[in-house]
């Protein structure tokens, strides 16, 4: 089985209302709002997009996940190097990490067991 295309982007910002004002500026729409500078936003049927506040000293990254439909049943082609194998997320997925040739971590996101 192989990924399924995009699923989500993971952003982090130093500044939660600004990032939040920007993408609904582009057409996202707040979807869910955590209530502690973080949310998830949707434009489309295209992948969500979560925005995380971090603190002021920190570097702000961005992760990209792709979708699986089912964790149990993905298998990996040996050229993919496998970080972390899939895990329960905090926030109801399973996730694995994957590094490509040149060294960048994706993320793998399949819905959680039930």
């Amino acid at each position: 089985m192989a990924t399924e295309g995009l699923d989500a982007v993971f952003l982090e910002t130093r500044n939660w209302g600004k990032t939040a004002r920007f993408f609904q500026a582009l057409g996202f729409e707040l979807e869910i709002s955590a209530g502690d500078g973080s949310g998830v936003f949707r434009n489309g049927e295209g992948p969500y997009l979560v925005v995380a506040e971090i603190p002021e000293d920190r570097e702000p990254q961005m992760q990209v996940a792709l979708k699986v439909s089912d964790a149990d049943e993905f298998r990996h082609d040996p050229a993919v190097e496998v970080v972390t194998p899939f895990e329960d997320t905090h926030y109801g997925t399973r996730e694995m990490t994957v590094r490509d040739p040149d060294g960048r971590v994706w993320s793998l996101q399949a819905p959680a067991e039930h």
